[in-house]
């Protein structure tokens, strides 16, 4: 039987396997989720560097969402990594879930980002 971080790990395999396959040169969402807080990157996997960021640990939200990450702190990140892109003129990109499932705070932070403007 396998214990959590190993289903984890190979969830996340899995996902940046089918990423590797797909991805021609947009750039990927990549998302990190722990028990206090989220974070989400925009990466240029051509050049290896983070793009643009958003996450509960800056200043303005971390004062607003301290505690622990909920679905609206999700939200929050994900509209603000959107707003962030398209400053940039990047609208298309592929979403890295790593081995989240797809729910609850992931799934709330596609929602946000797809409604404020980016496509994936």
């Amino acid at each position: 039987m396998s214990n959590s971080k190993q289903l984890f790990t190979k969830r996340k395999s899995r996902v940046r396997a089918a990423l590797k396959e797909v991805s021609n040169r947009n750039m990927r969402l990549s998302v990190f989720r722990s028990n206090r807080h989220i974070c989400a990157q925009l990466i240029d996997d051509n050049l290896s560097v983070t793009v643009a960021s958003a996450s509960t640990l800056e200043k303005d939200l971390l004062a607003k969402f301290s505690r622990k990450v909920s679905v609206e702190a999700a939200a929050t990140v994900g509209k603000l990594l959107a707003e962030r892109a398209l400053q940039l003129n990047v609208k298309d990109v592929y979403f890295d879930r790593g081995g989240y499932i797809y729910h609850g705070c992931v799934k709330a932070l596609a929602d946000a980002a797809r409604e404020s403007g980016l496509n994936f």
